[in-house]
């Protein structure tokens, strides 16, 4: 009976799952806020050290570590400097986090074969980010290239010049 009593007095004190759920979607919104401000550095309180990224979009690019996603995230400020991720929906269930989002930028810079259009972008995209201990240990992200590439004028490709 004491043991029950002790179990039921420290439930109450142990986060609900509930709550759980609301926290990790707060730190989603905090990875976001980082990522929309370029204060990489903060990404240390939010990310685990052996963070993994994901995406078929960006297939060639492999993200095995925080500092790695750092890396990444300063190549995309050199094409589109003023992007910018608003969130449209985050539903959360276990140690995921779901959430439906808009980015858009200008290309005003170099990615990487692709020449600077000066054209504005803007994309939905769906992510999942997995937890462990507090912070966000995977990050699967999908979007459409070729609705972006359109937008920035750099799809279709140009037809070759006849002679060239």
């Amino acid at each position: 009976m004491l043991a029950l009593a002790l179990a039921a007095a420290f439930a109450g004190c142990a986060p609900s799952s509930e709550r759980q759920l609301e926290e990790n979607k707060a730190i989603v919104e905090q990875f976001t806020e980082v990522l929309n401000a370029a204060d990489f550095d903060a990404l240390d309180e939010l990310v685990t050290e052996d963070f993994r990224r994901h995406s078929q979009a960006t297939g060639e690019v492999q993200v095995n570590s925080r500092e790695e996603f750092k890396e990444l995230q300063r190549s995309f400020l050199t094409g589109m400097p003023d992007q910018r991720v608003t969130i449209q929906m985050m539903i959360a269930e276990g140690d995921k986090v779901a959430g439906l989002a808009t980015y858009s930028g200008t290309q005003t810079g170099p990615m990487g074969e692709f020449p600077i259009t000066g054209k504005a972008a803007e994309s939905t995209f769906l992510s999942i980010f997995r937890f462990e201990n507090g912070k966000i240990a995977e990050l699967w992200v999908e979007w459409d290239n070729l609705a972006m590439l359109s937008q920035l004028g750099l799809f279709p490709p140009p037809c070759p010049t006849a002679g060239g």
